[in-house]
């Protein structure tokens, strides 16, 4: 088997170490060895904990010289963060881990092992999401993926996000052709996929989890006002895309849109709004109401009892 080496991006913003040096730990213990781990350091200057964590990741780079570390003078976002990371990279594939996320061990060497067997330039798996406490809440997968022509992943992508940045993994030589992440302040791994697609990259779907992501209530960048007011500007970035989707296609993007605007109701303490988002929801797909409903609960489920195999 080939052994190219692969760099890890991991963008940091106002962490603390015990959730970012999880993270960088479960790059360095990877089965696979030839890589290199980039963190990007983007907290600001008044960060209380940014001096700490940088102390952190060079004694940590001291002890494995595969580590590397790049200090923002000023704050500039996930997406120009990660660029950064990627103008610093040496590997012939690249992949992103958030920094209060984690890879399972061997997530880089069956990736590579793919990624090297169809011959992509991008390639996605599975996600498990986890609450603070360690239980399940959500889980991700494409097992509904009917073709990888980029005509019905386009279709696909602007239904159900074929997203989790930490699961993807590029040739960088193709990351770069395309111009990396958009500087958008939500949505960047959205926004990505779909540069990705529209831009004709070969894409394939290795179906096995081997990321964990934790869902965290600290006030991140995908909470708050900021998720209500991101989810809208999807949604209506979304609709230039009507003319060219099928009814179908239009109902169940309505459905989901409404859908995850419950969620983020709720999460600002807005259960008014969550209600009529929900009436909206039932509203704009009765049946994808109903079948989402189940098909979380049965995701859930699966993902459990894998969890305890």
């Amino acid at each position: 088997m080939q052994t190219p080496l692969v760099s890890i991006i991991i963008p940091t913003y106002k962490r603390e170490w015990s959730y970012l040096g999880r993270a960088v730990r479960s790059v360095l213990e990877q089965t696979y060895k030839e890589i290199e781990c980039i963190v990007v350091d983007d907290s600001p200057a008044d960060y209380p904990l940014r001096e700490e964590n940088i102390a952190n990741v060079r004694a940590a780079a001291g002890a494995d010289p595969r580590l590397k570390l790049l200090v923002n003078e000023t704050n500039m976002g996930g997406s120009l963060a990660r660029n950064r990371g990627l103008d610093s990279a040496r590997g012939e594939f690249v992949s992103f881990l958030d920094d209060d996320d984690e890879y399972c061990p061997e997530k880089i060497e069956h990736q590579v092992a793919f990624m090297l067997e169809q011959g992509c330039d991008l390639s996605l798996e599975n996600m498990t999401m986890y609450s603070a406490s360690g239980a399940v809440v959500d889980v991700r997968e494409y097992r509904d993926i009917e073709s990888f022509d980029n005509g019905y992943l386009l279709r696909y992508h602007l239904m159900k996000h074929l997203t989790g940045t930490p699961t993807f993994m590029f040739r960088a030589e193709a990351l770069r052709r395309i111009g990396g992440f958009d500087d958008a302040r939500m949505g960047q791994e959205f926004y990505l996929m779909l540069k990705s697609i529209e831009s004709g990259l070969k894409i394939a779907y290795y179906p096995v989890f081997d990321v964990k992501i934790y869902k965290h209530a600290d006030g991140g960048i995908s909470q708050g006002r900021n998720k209500i007011d991101g989810e809208n500007a999807l949604y209506g970035f979304k609709k230039r895309y009507f003319p060219r989707l099928e009814r179908r296609e239009r109902m169940f993007i309505r459905f989901r849109h409404y859908a995850v605007m419950v969620v983020a109701y709720m999460r600002n303490r807005r259960p008014f709004s969550a209600a009529g988002a929900a009436v909206c929801a039932f509203a704009s797909s009765p049946l994808d109401f109903v079948r989402e409903v189940f098909g979380f609960a049965a995701r859930i489920a699966r993902r459990k009892d894998r969890s305890r195999a």
